[in-house]
């Protein structure tokens, strides 16, 4: 009977565990059969920084508008958590400025992070930062799970947690300021967005003038150099979500005040006097100078940039226009900057800036005017008057602050006298500041910074090969035929290449003639070399008369009636033949409106109308080749001659 009970036991339970093992199998072919749910992209905002999202990998959908400069970003390619993530994304080029998703990483910190320009976005650099992150196209990697809502570093609303962006307002603190605690409350009523705040640190009085205190000394005497006052040091200071120690800290401050004033955008470099009769006491005095001109200044990448470069018995650059990115760091910069000593070759140090500061590799921007201030202690110990010539021709605007000039018993120790007047842009005081003393140098602050802001009486931004609207009046006539009209159109666009081109800078435009006329192309039209070069080349042969005449006419009225009043109007006309029709009104009539003509002869053209198209002297603007082949051998004679002409305008 027992035997019996236990094999009945047995069996039901044995029953059961075949149900049970049916039901599981049951729940899971349910639920496969089930639709998994959809990921969700969460959305952010273009404010929202990387270092404040918690989560080591996600995908988020930027909205459009993310370029502006509102957004900072730090570094290239890897960039700072405390960048904006989607303004990161716009300067890497994974997106556009209508935004779209992108994949974010976070990767270890860097040592440092490089500031560069693209896609229309500048970001900037920074010192060292605890984590960074790098982004990609918003494709899902194969095995990877993303949240479809983002975890922030601080508390959150639930409305914030569900994807939308919490507001992040922390800065980085600047250095030269106290650290203080982090302060985080969230009233009654409100959401987490809105108590959400950071106690910012308030700057500590800056060690005070080196100027201020000053007393003339007597005549003739050098004063006694003051102490050097005592530099701050920064305590740890709190950086992001961590703490970094002092010793890894740069002196730039992290997040600049301001993008620079857009209503002074030069890119300024100034020459100061390290020689060793200058004193320290005196130097000193040149640097809180530099420093109070930064900071009126308002400098920015989209304002102004200033470099410095120290001269004595050789120049140095101490630091260049893309070094430093706001009046803050440029402060920072110009306090480290000690004495070199020496003569005061400033003119040796004009050829350096020349030559060297103002190149794209050092921060040079192109559409900005370039200004060089020359700062001296009496008079240079070399000449300047060739140096600054080289200059002005390249479009540098050089000005002369002169203190405690030369009195009458001690000119005839000068090398060259005059020596302000034969080096400045222009001769009539604009560009030319005498200060009497080294104790009224911080009266010139505001008068400078008032005239190198005034762009449009920077007169040597304007050189020879970027001021101009030239007109190409090219004869199409049949003794041209086809082989030698490309011919031409070569010889075109080598002229043509030779100019700075932009719809600011010298713009090119193009008529064709035979006995009638055409318009291939007007000033307004294209404002880049390369497309200049294309149009150039797009340009067909038309075949018929020559009416060089009326050509100069059409010219008059369909080109140069749109030239801009501020640029020279200089109009290049390549023929190989006479004209069947007068060319002396039309002629007249060019040089009577300002039209400064080169008249260019192949072959069968006539040197004596040669000479009545072109503007007196005839010598140095009508040009004569014997074949279209030889045309190349004009350019460097045409393009020398403009220089020339142009270079040679009064200074005063």
């Amino acid at each position: 009977m027992g035997i019996v009970v236990l094999t009945m036991k047995a069996s039901v339970i044995e029953m059961f565990l075949v149900l049970l093992v049916t039901g599981i199998q049951s729940n899971q072919e349910m639920t496969k059969k089930m639709k998994r749910p959809k990921f969700t992209v969460p959305q952010i905002s273009c404010d929202v920084r990387a270092g404040k999202i918690t989560n080591v990998e996600f995908i988020v959908k930027c909205p459009p508008g993310c370029q502006d400069p509102r957004y900072h970003v730090y570094g290239a390619d890897v960039y700072a958590s405390y960048s904006s993530v989607c303004g990161a994304a716009v300067h890497s080029g994974v997106l556009d400025n209508s935004g779209g998703k992108i994949l974010v990483r976070k990767v270890a910190g860097q040592s440092g992070y490089k500031g560069s320009y693209s896609n229309g976005v500048q970001s900037l650099s920074l010192p060292r930062w605890r984590e960074s992150f790098v982004v990609s196209e918003g494709k899902p990697q194969k095995g990877v799970t993303y949240p479809s809502s983002l975890t922030y570093s601080s508390s959150k609303s639930p409305a914030a947690k569900a994807g939308e962006t919490a507001r992040a307002d922390q800065s980085p603190p600047v250095p030269g300021t106290a650290a203080q605690p982090v302060t985080v409350t969230q009233a009654p009523g409100t959401t987490a967005i809105e108590a959400t705040h950071t106690t910012l640190p308030k700057p500590s009085p800056s060690a005070g003038s080196t100027a201020s205190g000053l007393r003339p000394q007597p005549a003739g005497q050098r004063s006694k150099d003051l102490g050097e006052p005592a530099l701050w040091k920064p305590e740890s200071v709190l950086l992001d979500a961590g703490f970094v120690p002092k010793e890894e800290l740069s002196t730039q401050s992290l997040e600049p005040a301001s993008q620079g004033d857009p209503s002074c955008k030069v890119d300024l470099s100034f020459l100061i006097d390290g020689s060793s009769s200058i004193g320290k006491r005196r130097f000193r005095i040149q640097k809180q100078f530099l420093t109070d001109v930064a900071q009126t200044l308002d400098i920015g990448p989209a304002g102004p940039l200033m470099g410095v470069v120290q001269y004595g018995d050789n120049p140095a650059t101490q630091f260049n226009l893309k070094t430093h990115m706001n009046s803050q760091d440029v402060k920072a910069a110009i306090e480290k900057i000690s004495q070199r000593g020496g003569l005061s070759n400033a003119g040796r140090a004009i050829s350096f800036v020349t030559k060297n500061f103002f190149s794209k590799f050092n921060g040079n921007r192109g559409g900005a005017p370039n200004v060089a201030v020359v700062m001296v202690d009496g008079w240079p110990t070399d000449k300047v008057e060739e140096a600054s010539r080289l200059a002005r021709e390249s479009g540098v605007n050089i000005f002369f602050i002169t203190i405690e000039g030369a009195s009458e018993n001690e000119k005839q120790y000068m090398l060259e006298p005059n020596f302000a007047n034969k080096a400045v842009c222009r001769t009539n005081g604009f560009y030319s500041l005498t200060v009497q003393n080294w104790f009224s140098l911080h009266k010139t602050v505001q008068p400078l910074v008032k005239r190198v802001c005034d762009t449009d009486r920077l007169a040597c931004s304007k050189t020879c090969l970027n001021s101009a609207d030239i007109g190409f009046v090219i004869d199409g006539s049949s003794s041209v035929g086809t082989s030698n009209f490309r011919t031409v159109l070569q010889f075109v666009a080598n002229l043509s290449r030779e100019f700075e081109i932009s719809d600011t800078d010298t713009r090119i435009g193009a008529m064709q003639y035979t006995y009638e006329q055409r318009l291939e192309f007007g000033f307004d039209e294209y404002s880049t070399k390369s497309d200049v070069l294309n149009a150039i080349k797009r340009v067909g042969y038309w075949s018929g008369g020559t009416s060089t005449g009326a050509a100069i006419h059409y010219a008059l009225e369909q080109l140069f009636k749109k030239s801009k009043p501020n640029k020279r109007k200089l109009m290049i006309l390549i023929t190989d033949g006479r004209s069947y029709d007068d060319i002396r009104i039309p002629a007249m009539l060019a040089h009577h409106k300002g039209v400064i003509t080169y008249a260019i002869g192949v072959a069968w053209a006539a040197q004596d109308e040669l000479d009545i198209i072109a503007t007196h002297p005839a010598r140095d603007h009508a040009f004569f080749v014997d074949e279209f082949d030889n045309l190349y051998k004009v350019v460097p004679k045409v393009i020398q001659n403009i220089c020339t002409e142009f270079n040679s305008q009064p200074r005063n």
